[in-house]
């Protein structure tokens, strides 16, 4: 019976392959068909071949079909099959996370030892004197460095040079380089010295030390570069190990890109106290950490887990803090600060150094029992410590006493001394012969990560996944605009990228000394520089004083005014058809943006364009790699408009009102919008003009008013807008993907029916508010606290509902008191089409100790499980536990979650980072924004009260999945589909409109700027392409650093009508057919922050890349 099943099962598959290919080679047919009869009659442009008679079937059906070789495909097929000794995964289903008193080591256990254990191998401590130095947090960044951080680094020069046995570590570039930037030559020339001495480590050498949550993997890996190029300019310095004493909970990604750098080993503290207990009872503090992902060991890196609750010294020494705190010698008798345990240190002298001696080495054995080497590392430090002089006097003496006096007592068989980082490291590595053998098999391989940190009882650290939600959103846009212009982290991109173009443009075309490559590079380190201090782990966490958070947004909002500055001067250099007409002007600028935000914590709005009867250029920039068909919406001044194609084509345009309010029709303005068809990292250029009749398709409007006044409108109505009662009778949109079904009521989606097998499914949305606990402990800045699960969103009146129908888009918008919720459906054929723009202006101003919540709710059954991304990079798999409490049971979402069952998948799209859950089967919800009344007890000292209208950002995608089984569910790992890569990155890097100030006495333009030669294979992104700064001052250097990332995805959907215009290559590019308008003069590959080169590092015609990796590489345009 069970062998008969078994057959029919494969039978079965085989129809489906079959039937999947049939569809295949009828759709290639009629693509062939469609290709040589646009061919034959001339029509060799896409944009020919896609817009006909005006109609939106916009793609030819040669795209229809994505092409992907199986071989791609092995990774996520494979991955899951490879065996971790430790599967974090696991660990969280085993651990029943209860909290019995441990006795002096509260949350872990009584540790004994014997004491002839170290006869044959005496105990090596190495005692780390370190500094943690928060770029940001109680004070400003400046206010840090003026009170403290700049006497603790001068001191460190004079007292390390004092005695060479010395040693100090230290982590912040942001603060070091500002400090650097004020030393005379002879103190430089000092701290060289203790470099080369040994005594002075750099660790990580980041430009701060991030969190792990929030940050998108390009801010993680830009900070990266920014600390070790300026290390590599100033001081000739390459890190080797990652210090990450206080980031709260930590992520994979960041051991993949430390690997990556080149660094053998790191460091992490903040993990939850359950866990830190399981691992010192097996001695796994000490790991390799392996990537969930890689099928070798490519990954693994080597890990060392603090055990204890903290950081500072009381936790430090070994496991009993009240004897511990006596050994913290800044605590003496008359200082500023004491032991919480009420016995004070001593100083040593030869009355108690004995007594002493034994004390501090019975906390070091007790220590080194949960490891398993006889291996020491004892750091001494905490925040801001080591600003005065006399503590550095305080800490070195009394130790160096200590260490002199055990190391003199050979039966005492310890061997201690101060030390940095790399001297444990190197330590524990001859010790345990690592670099001797090739296997990693003395300390055990672990896969998973280190989310949702607690510290203590139910003190889960999942609030500061959304807290200050306005400033998350403000760094992907700028992110964007370092890389492009909509969300903070976005700008970045887009302007390194066009400006790393018009630098060579400029250079090619003698424009070199008009141009303002100096002073726009300038520019854009600066924004780096500010984006890299907002990842800190006080920032982009939302966990700092209100003014702190003021000055982090301003540092953002500045950076991104400049950034858009860099873009327009870009853009304008490139355009140009005659590059001898470029002129650079500041009093005149040639382009400007469609948008401008008036200040660091307002939203961006829409500048309305002024149209005339001559056409007004208006520049839309492509920032992904990908040729792209993106729907652009502008504001203009009349309704009379005319909109023309970079060949000079007419361009079917959707007028649509633009609205003050839920119901008055604004008399400035039009929203215009068109399906735009863009090159990869190109510019496609639109003309605007008025003309006396407009062609242009009007939006008509039903508004639901429940009985209120009726709507605000122009004296000219143009627009059709039907006045109606909310009622029982479902909304509906529907484009040729799929049909959605909304509460007529409150004008929330309800249901979705997917065209593609007819099948609908539940998918209910709905707010709900969190409150927060009566205990004493309750939810602040840091810990979400509920008091217990969310009580839905009611409202007392019924919102108003207002809902768009266009032929380019329609919309439903709800108006409710707090959030202003708009769905947006694309009537468009390709990938913009196939998932649902949702978008959210919350506004819990206020409330009072209140969370507000988003809730989905399908009919997917998802068995417990959900999947959240980490950093933008990875997708990890997810276990909702009942075992724990609510607030554990909250993840960090980057840019996607999803539910799925065997035959479909939902995935909810983000362009901010924040909480995410799936408390019940089928059902995503996302934490938008919380208000706190009181500090949580984390040393904040403040509630968050300081709340922004804030935008929220999503799209909702579902998608068919085949082939699949139940076991697949229970993997490790787990991939987005292309669909749903290429969604996310339309959706980070949306498309920017730029328009020429004059309308007149323009110089003649291209139709379109397109530097590559294709788009890159559908699964290569290009995470950035970085100018790097030459080796004297501040100004662009002839290299620029070309980091691609290779995307591993699940092949197991359909990949018919995805939209998408590439295929993928088995991660293979030819250098020569990168470019279209620029040579490649050389390319040589490099580690992640070009701190190293492969020894054997030559010039390569083919960059060949393996699924998931991001690499490096130095390349020279001309």
């Amino acid at each position: 019976q069970g062998q008969l099943s078994i057959l029919q099962e494969k039978i079965d598959h085989l129809e489906r392959l079959l039937a999947e290919n049939n569809e295949i080679i009828s759709n290639i047919r009629d693509s062939v068909i469609n290709l040589s009869e646009s061919v034959k009659d001339g029509q060799k442009n896409p944009e020919a071949i896609n817009f006909s008679q005006g109609s939106l079937e916009l793609f030819p059906s040669a795209s229809v079909l994505l092409s992907v070789d199986s071989e791609d495909c092995l990774l996520a097929s494979k991955s899951g099959s490879h065996s971790s000794d430790v599967q974090m995964l696991d660990v969280y289903d085993i651990l029943p996370f209860d909290n019995p008193d441990g006795g002096v080591w509260k949350q872990g256990f009584d540790i004994t030892y014997n004491e002839n254990e170290w006869d044959s191998e005496p105990l090596q401590v190495f005692v780390v004197p370190h500094s943690h130095n928060d770029p940001g947090w109680l004070k400003t960044f400046d206010d840090y460095f003026r009170d403290q951080t700049q006497h603790i680094l001068n001191n460190m020069v004079i007292k390390l040079q004092e005695d060479n046995r010395r040693k100090f570590i230290w982590s912040e570039i942001s603060y070091f380089s500002k400090w650097w930037d004020g030393l005379d030559s002879q103190r430089k020339d000092a701290v060289k010295r203790l470099i080369k001495d040994g005594q002075f480590e750099i660790v990580t050498g980041g430009w701060v030390m991030p969190d792990e949550a929030s940050p998108h993997y390009f801010a993680l890996i830009d900070q990266l570069i920014e600390g070790h190029q300026w290390l590599e300019r100033n001081l000739g310095v390459k890190p080797k190990s990652g210090w990450a004493v206080d980031p709260f909970g930590h992520s994979p990604t960041m051991a993949y890109l430390l690997k990556r750098t080149g660094f053998s080993n790191m460091l992490i503290q903040r993990v939850h106290y359950s866990v830190k207990k399981h691992f010192a009872t097996r001695k796994t503090l000490e790991f390799f950490w392996r990537q969930n992902w890689d099928l070798g060991s490519s990954t693994d890196i080597l890990c060392h887990m603090m055990p204890f609750y903290s950081y500072d010294v009381p936790h430090t020494c070994g496991p009993d803090p009240k004897i511990c705190c006596q050994f913290d010698f800044k605590r003496l008798p008359g200082g500023r600060v004491s032991c919480p345990w009420r016995v004070p240190p001593e100083a040593i002298h030869a009355g108690n150094i004995q007594h002493r001696a034994w004390m501090i080495l019975d906390q070091y054995r007790k220590k080194s029992k949960l490891f398993r080497t006889k291996v020491l590392l004892a750091p001494l430090g905490d925040d801001f410590r080591y600003t005065e002089s006399s503590e550095w006097d305080q800490q070195y003496q009394n130790y160096q006493k200590l260490f002199d006096y055990m190391n003199a007592h050979p039966e005492l068989h310890v061997k201690a001394q101060f030390g940095t980082l790399s001297d444990y490291f190197d330590a524990l590595r001859k010790e345990s012969n690592l670099d001797e053998k090739s296997s990693s098999s003395f300390f055990p391989v672990l896969s998973g990560d280190f989310f949702t940190y607690a510290d203590r009882d139910h003190h889960y650290w999942s609030g500061y996944f959304t807290s200050r939600p306005f400033y998350k959103r403000l760094d992907r846009v700028l992110e964007s605009y370092l890389r492009q212009v909509l969300l903070s982290n976005k700008c970045i991109r887009a302007a390194e990228i066009l400006y790393s173009f018009a630098l060579v443009q400029s250079s090619k075309s003698d424009k070199m000394s008009v141009f303002p490559s100096v002073d726009n590079y300038k520019l854009l380190t600066e924004a780096r520089r500010n984006l890299g201090l907002f990842q800190h782990h006080d920032a982009i966490t939302g966990t700092a004083k209100d003014w702190v958070v003021v000055d982090y947004g301003t540092r953002l909002f500045h950076s991104l005014m400049n950034l858009k500055k860099v873009i327009t001067d870009s853009a304008h250099i490139l355009i140009l058809k005659d590059k001898s007409a470029y002129n650079y002007d500041t009093s005149t600028p040639f382009l400007k943006m469609d948008d401008v935000q008036s200040s660091q914590d307002s939203l961006p709005h829409k500048t309305v364009i002024k149209l005339t009867m001559q056409p007004r250029y208006l520049l839309i920039y492509n920032p992904t790699e990908q040729e792209r068909f993106s729907v652009v919406s502008v504001h203009v001044n009349s309704p009379r408009v005319k909109l023309l194609s970079p060949l000079g084509r007419p361009v079917t345009v959707q007028i649509s009102a633009v609205w003050d309010g839920a119901t008055t029709v604004s008399h400035e303005a039009y929203q215009i919008s068109f399906l735009a068809h863009l090159p990869p990292l190109g510019i496609g250029v639109y003309q605007l003009l008025e003309v006396p009749g407009s062609e242009a398709v009007l939006t008509d409007y039903d508004i639901y008013m429940s009985g209120r006044d009726s709507v605000q409108e122009k004296p000219d109505k143009i627009f059709k807008i039907k006045e109606m009662q909310n009622s029982v009778d479902n909304i509906i949109l529907e484009n040729s993907y799929m049909k959605l079904w909304f509460s007529g009521m409150s004008g929330l989606l309800e249901k979705i029916n997917t065209k593609e097998d007819g099948k609908s499914h539940q998918m209910k949305v709905e707010f709900a508010w969190y409150g927060t606990t009566s205990n004493r402990d309750k939810s602040g800045a840091y810990l979400f606290l509920p008091d217990g699960d969310a009580k839905p969103y009611i409202f007392t009146d019924l919102p108003t509902v207002r809902v768009a129908h266009g032929r380019i888009f329609s919309e439903v918008v709800c108006f409710f008191h707090h959030v202003t919720h708009t769905t947006r459906l694309y009537n468009i054929q390709g990938l913009e089409g196939q998932s649902l723009e949702v978008s959210n202006i919350v506004d819990i101003r206020g409330e009072y100790n209140r969370e507000l919540a988003m809730r989905i709710s399908s009919d997917i059954n998802s068995r417990n499980r959900f999947y959240t991304d980490l950093n933008g990079y990875q997708i990890q798999p997810r276990l909702t536990m009942s075992k724990l409490p609510l607030q554990a049971n909250i993840y960090p979402m980057t840019t996607m979650a999803y539910v799925q069952d065997t035959g479909v998948r939902l995935t909810l799209h983000s362009a901010q980072s924040l909480g995410v859950a799936s408390l019940k089967n089928g059902q995503l919800e996302v934490i938008m924004d919380r208000r706190l009344m009181q500090d949580d007890n984390r040393g904040l000292g403040q509630g968050v009260q300081d709340n922004k209208i804030t935008a929220n950002v999503f799209r909702l995608l579902l998608e068919r999945r085949h082939g699949t089984d139940v076991n697949e569910e229970k993997a490790s790992v787990s991939f987005p589909s292309l669909l749903s890569h290429v969604t996310s990155s339309f959706l980070n890097h949306p498309v920017i409109p730029m328009t020429t100030y004059a309308d007149s006495g323009v110089p003649e333009m291209l139709n379109t700027f397109s530097p590559l030669m294709s788009s890159m294979p559908c699964d290569i992104h290009i995470v950035n392409l970085r100018t790097i700064q030459s080796k004297v001052d501040i100004e662009p250097s002839d290299e620029a650093a070309l980091i691609l990332h290779r995307k591993g995805f699940d092949c197991k959907f359909s990949n018919r009508d995805t939209g998408l215009l590439c295929s993928t290559t088995q991660g293979k590019v030819k250098v020569h057919k990168l470019f279209k308008k620029f040579q490649v003069e050389s390319l040589t590959p490099a580690s992640l922050s070009l701190m190293h080169s492969p020894p054997d590092a030559r010039n390569i015609s083919e960059i060949n890349m393996s699924s998931m990796e991001i690499n490096t590489f130095r390349i020279r345009l001309r």
